[in-house]
């Protein structure tokens, strides 16, 4: 089973570029964040017509995530649990099913939390300490479990090209890096370092100032698989030749393979 998750940027705006790298790399399930759409206006024939199965938690204008798979989707959740009032579309799970292996499969938009002097960075780390509560009950279900998305942190040094450059941004500040190292505590392992130790890995380059000309990236897109997932774990890696398509996304795509 092949498990991809791409911070797609609006996916109305680049719907030709999503079915393109659908049909291309073909993943049994992709995790989409910044749909930018309300469920309504989510362009679900596209993927369809493909043979996927679509679920969404959408929200006009900016957020969203959705789930695509090969196979059917199966006891979805839509919105992290943990806080009735959070109206904001960040995060749907649901589980799939293909031959004798099921996953439960989660696609996450985490806040970015800047400016870091306003409520935004205590939201974003409130959100994260939900996001850890919830990661450690689903490991009760012994089910295995890949957490996929855009998390908005940079977890060390090495995942950034300049990384002097982030020290006073929500994404590098040691609130954020430590809250992502709790998921790594609860057991939780990161697919593609732990693949690929070596540094230069980016997912993301701003559309400014030349940043992907020059590889200035940082790397803040993730999957994080649960012990029982990574038992099953063959490979991982970044799809970075989407980055200099026409009209691309700012991420690339993160996947994983399971057997």
């Amino acid at each position: 089973m092949k498990i991809t998750t791409w911070n797609i940027n609006g996916v109305r705006a680049r719907i030709e570029g999503a079915v393109a790298y659908v049909r291309e790399a073909k993943p049994d399930v992709l995790c989409f964040q910044e749909i930018k759409c309300q469920d309504e206006g989510f362009p679900t024939e596209a993927f369809t017509d493909l043979g996927y199965s679509v679920a969404t938690h959408g929200q006009k204008g900016f957020n969203g995530v959705a789930l695509l798979s090969l196979h059917p989707l199966e006891d979805v959740v839509r919105g992290l649990p943990g806080d009735d009032t959070d109206v904001q579309s960040r995060y749907i799970e649901a589980t799939v099913t293909h031959g004798d292996l099921s996953v439960r499969v989660a696609s996450i938009y985490l806040p970015n939390g800047n400016p870091i002097d306003t409520p935004k960075f205590p939201y974003k780390l409130a959100w994260m300490k939900r996001l850890e509560a919830h990661a450690r009950q689903l490991l009760g279900s012994e089910m295995p479990v890949v957490l996929g998305g855009d998390f908005n942190v940079i977890p060390e040094p090495q995942d950034a090209k300049r990384p002097a450059a982030w020290v006073n941004d929500a994404l590098f500040q040691p609130e954020s890096r430590s809250a992502f190292r709790a998921l790594g505590n609860l057991g939780y392992v990161e697919a593609v370092r732990t693949a690929h130790p070596e540094p230069g890995l980016y997912t993301f380059w701003d559309y400014q100032a030349g940043a992907w000309q020059k590889d200035d990236g940082i790397r803040i897109d993730f999957q994080m698989l649960s012990p029982q997932a990574a038992d099953r774990w063959v490979a991982s890696g970044i799809d970075r030749f989407t980055r200099s398509w026409e009209k691309p996304s700012d991420h690339v795509p993160v996947w994983t393979e399971l057997a």
